[in-house]
């Protein structure tokens, strides 16, 4: 096990953080008849949360949600909270296009231990501005628990604009913005105008959303190179930027393997791949190919998933250093690697 980077909390540099600075949103094991793997559940949250993590998202999109019963999402909850204990806060993914069900799983996720709420913006019935401030309000009243929006128009269809955003922020339970907008302008006002942590929800901006005042990121990426994100956003909060940047540019091909394709299909091949429970998919998404999966071998191979010892970046596998600062290959990229398809 790779050795965790000391704690970002509480750096001067960055904003408060009230879910945490580094957390993945967890994909969800199946066993091989594409049942709900339970023990697998619980061994990768822990592992997750050794690898760095402070908080996982369960069941949100990455988690499959579109394709779990609600009851297989209230136990894989309580499973990940008993997995992880008070070491990672849970975060429940309780967004739906319906108000109603959202508000029932909203319920049901409180009684299950979650930490937090991330609640995505109402999918292909594209409500109004103002049917989304009805339906954030409704579910940030109907539980005890913090909320993060999740603005992510490119498959809700509809953006949670700048002025909606500053009426939420209003309410003293919505409290975090996980930002896949990819608009820093326009996340760079609600920053400048609300008291709003953003989240970066799209990898390959990780650090550009810090740099404009975000707080840390929900990534996709973590799955598999949660050491160096989270070393990036230490650097970055260290005022060590150029340390950050290189630390961004050795993750880039991580970040654009996994997406080569739907992202739960890569991370899931890669996890496999690394040894570790992931399963299939479930329809309609299909399983990694042999050369969606010899292609992400290679991306993962070419990027830098933990840091050096001493802090440094590392360099991708058969790169030759390039000085104090340059890298070693991750392990999690070794393993990927080289493990058997």
């Amino acid at each position: 096990m790779s050795e965790v980077p000391a704690s970002v909390a509480g750096m001067s540099a960055l904003p408060p953080a009230p879910f945490g600075r580094m957390i993945t949103a967890m994909i969800t094991p199946f066993t091989t008849d594409g049942g709900l793997d339970v023990p697998g559940a619980a061994a990768l949250a822990e592992h997750l949360v050794d690898a760095g993590n402070e908080a996982l998202v369960v069941n949100g999109t990455t988690g499959e949600s579109p394709t779990t019963s609600d009851a297989e999402k209230d136990t894989l909850l309580r499973v990940v909270r008993e997995a992880v204990g008070g070491r990672a806060r849970v975060i429940a993914g309780v967004g739906t296009n319906d108000t109603r069900h959202t508000l029932e799983l909203a319920g049901a996720a409180e009684k299950a231990g979650a930490d937090g709420l991330l609640v995505v913006a109402p999918y292909y019935n594209k409500p109004p501005q103002a049917g989304l401030l009805a339906h954030f309000r409704a579910v940030a009243d109907a539980t005890c628990l913090p909320v993060m929006i999740y603005d992510i128009p490119g498959r809700s269809g509809v953006p949670v604009t700048t002025e909606t955003l500053l009426q939420l922020a209003d309410h003293p339970r919505i409290v975090a913005v996980k930002d896949a907008k990819d608009d820093l302008s326009a996340s760079s006002w609600v920053l400048a105008n609300s008291g709003l942590a953003y989240y970066s929800g799209t990898d390959v901006l990780n650090l550009p959303l810090l740099s404009v005042g975000a707080c840390g990121v929900v990534s996709v990426v973590g799955h598999l190179a949660a050491p160096a994100i989270r070393a990036m956003i230490e650097a970055f909060g260290a005022g060590e930027v150029g340390r950050a940047i290189t630390l961004h540019k050795g993750l880039l091909p991580a970040y654009e393997g996994v997406f080569r394709t739907q992202g739960v299909i890569t991370t899931k091949a890669a996890l496999a791949m690394a040894g570790l429970p992931a399963g299939p998919v479930r329809a309609p998404l299909v399983d990694a190919t042999e050369a969606e999966r010899a292609r992400l071998r290679a991306d993962l191979a070419a990027a830098v998933l933990e840091p050096a010892a001493g802090g440094s970046a590392a360099a991708p596998s058969g790169s030759a250093p390039a000085g104090p600062d340059a890298a070693r290959p991750g392990t999690a990229a070794a393993a990927a690697g080289t493990a058997a398809s």
